[in-house]
């Protein structure tokens, strides 16, 4: 039997188990759109740009770990995914992402609405293809979704010229699919888990580093078995935060620049570090030249491409995360860490994460979200409210934390946050953004509100683009140059010196949230932030905007200022520099 390639196109989300879509139409993509009209097996959900669509497809998968799926048209439609297809390929998101292109006659012909999406993507994408012929529509496809979700996940573009979404040919579509050269889902060698194991053994000050890539392969069951087993101390990444329970008595907090005292000098002074799925980038790095430079260094990590790209490695092990703390389980013993774990803990003890008691702030709102929600997803956006978010929010297996870790995608919370919702409609889901994060997607408003979305959406609003204006405030000398979200063009030129008299803030949040038919509560003292979130529980079918009002230079500290290492941080309000 012959059918059209959007036919096909169908069919094959429907074999791949497909239930939700995030699609935005176009006229390259109108025949995908017609060839799911009027089926039941897959919703379509349309976002009201297609940034927030892919960013949502993104929180789905996150949350659900199942394959998010994009439809987009070509040219613009396809550009405006570009965003969000690094946003999930930096954190190894599976997502696949169908682009509409034109007829494959008129490709390279500058034709209305071309672009070369697979060249733009190549680089920020897992891999990219253009279809040039009907009968090989199945097995790209198919491929598409093996490689998105195999190996080290990633972001894979289906590009569909429109002759191909129309032309006849065969309705099969592939059980399987063999590609050569790609082998993923590689176990530990176990020569190297035994080396590894030896090392461990005559370790002093083991240390165990856990990045996201536990969570993502899901191994955060076995990850506390393993640190119970061995009673090794446990910092993490944020993208790896979760992968035990943050309450646990062996975990000491993040490391990074904006990590926990505790954590940076215990991973300063160990002599071993066993780490598992994380590619040390910069940003836990501090500076690269003097970060474990004198200790023994085992990587595991399911990316060959990871192991000392950036910190030489001693002991390499290739595998997926959860296959080998499976291994380690099976062959570690208990390690004798009394002493080095009492000397943490008079670091953590000495120099605590700084809670502030009074006022409106930050670590108070998180804090009421952790009595409150317990079976929740809080979905960050990026900037303060992702580091206070890091900092200071707790979580188990009943609570789970979604952010852009790899790229830093303002505006990408919200919109995720919807995704999530979607995939987990039992749970409660919580956005935290920032005034400036919120205002880069905040169209999808309507979306949340046509898809009776309770999410809860809180704003913290200090009238600034507040990393920035730390980073001015701290290292530029309080040169507030473009970050003051309150600015008109009546304001002195250079203004260092927020406060009463500034202009209203733009726009008011609120009546924004009311236009859209969600609902809107303005909190300005600690004492409305319990009421507040119990207000937003009670509105079951549409999302609740929460505009928190807080100190407009209400900093992230501790920090670790640019290109210091990270024996160098910047602990409390008095900015005082504490060298270790």
């Amino acid at each position: 039997m012959e059918i059209s390639g959007a036919e096909l196109f169908v069919k094959a989300l429907k074999e791949e188990q497909v239930e939700i879509l995030f699609g935005y139409p176009g006229g390259q993509a109108i025949d995908l759109f017609d060839a799911l009209y009027g089926q039941n097996e897959i919703e379509v959900i349309l976002p009201r740009h297609e940034q927030g669509l892919i960013h949502a497809a993104d929180g789905y998968a996150r949350s659900t770990g199942k394959t998010g799926v994009c439809l987009v048209t070509s040219g613009p439609g396809a550009t405006n995914l570009v965003t969000g297809i690094a946003t999930a390929n930096y954190d190894s998101v599976p997502l696949v992402c169908f682009t509409g292109q034109v007829a494959t006659s008129l490709i390279g012909n500058d034709a209305f609405q071309e672009v070369d999406i697979v060249g733009i993507t190549r680089n920020i994408c897992k891999y990219s293809v253009t279809v040039r012929d009907r009968k090989d529509l199945g097995e790209i496809i198919k491929k598409a979704f093996y490689i998105a979700r195999t190996g080290k996940p990633g972001v894979v573009v289906v590009d569909l010229p429109k002759d191909i979404q129309r032309a006849l040919g065969e309705d099969t579509y592939p059980e399987t699919v063999a590609l050569r050269g790609y082998k993923p889902g590689s176990t530990a060698h176990e020569g190297q888990i035994k080396k590894a194991i030896g090392v461990l053994a005559q370790a002093k000050r083991p240390l165990l580093l856990i990045g996201g890539g536990v969570n993502i392969a899901q191994g955060q069951k076995e990850m506390k078995q393993l640190v119970e087993s061995i009673g090794m101390p446990v910092v993490t990444t944020i993208m790896g935060k979760g992968a035990i329970p943050t309450d646990h008595p062996l975990y000491i907090g993040n490391i990074g620049i904006h990590g926990s005292y505790a954590a940076n000098r215990a991973i300063s002074d160990c002599d071993v570090l066993l780490s598992i799925g994380t590619r040390f980038n910069d940003r836990i790095t501090g500076k690269t030249e003097t970060f474990a430079k004198d200790i023994t260094l085992i990587h595991i990590d399911i990316d060959p491409a990871s192991i000392s790209r950036n910190v030489k490695v001693d002991i390499p092990i290739v595998a997926d995360a959860k296959k080998a703390i499976e291994l380690l389980l099976k062959k570690t013993s208990r390690l004798d860490c009394r002493d080095w774990l009492s000397e943490i803990a008079g670091w953590k003890e000495a120099y605590p994460l700084k809670r502030k008691s009074e006022g409106l702030t930050p670590q108070g709102i998180l804090e009421q979200i952790n009595h409150s929600f317990q079976n929740s997803i809080v979905v960050t956006d990026v900037g303060q409210n992702q580091l206070w978010t890091t900092q200071f929010l707790e979580l188990d297996e009943n609570r789970m934390m979604l952010t852009s870790g790899g790229l830093g995608t303002m505006g990408y919370g919200f919109p995720a946050a919807l995704g999530a919702k979607l995939g987990n409609p039992d749970k409660d889901v919580i956005a935290i953004c920032g005034d400036g994060g919120m205002q880069m997607n905040l169209q999808e408003m309507a979306t949340a509100v046509v898809q009776e979305l309770p999410v809860i959406i809180c704003i913290f609003n200090n009238g600034y683009l507040g990393n920035v204006r730390q980073w001015q405030q701290l290292f530029y000398q309080k040169h507030y140059s473009s970050t003051c979200l309150r600015y008109r063009k009546q304001c002195e030129a250079q203004c260092s010196n927020p406060g009463s008299s500034c202009p209203p803030y733009i726009p008011d949040f609120i009546k924004l949230a009311e236009s859209y038919g969600a609902s809107g509560i303005r909190v300005t003292r600690s004492e409305e932030i319990e009421a507040a979130f119990q207000a937003a529980r009670r509105n079951r079918s549409v999302p609740t905007v929460i505009e928190f009002m807080i100190a407009p230079e209400e900093n992230v500290l501790p920090i670790v200022p640019p290109g210091s290492p990270l024996t160098e941080m910047i602990m409390d309000s008095e900015m005082e520099e504490v060298f270790l």
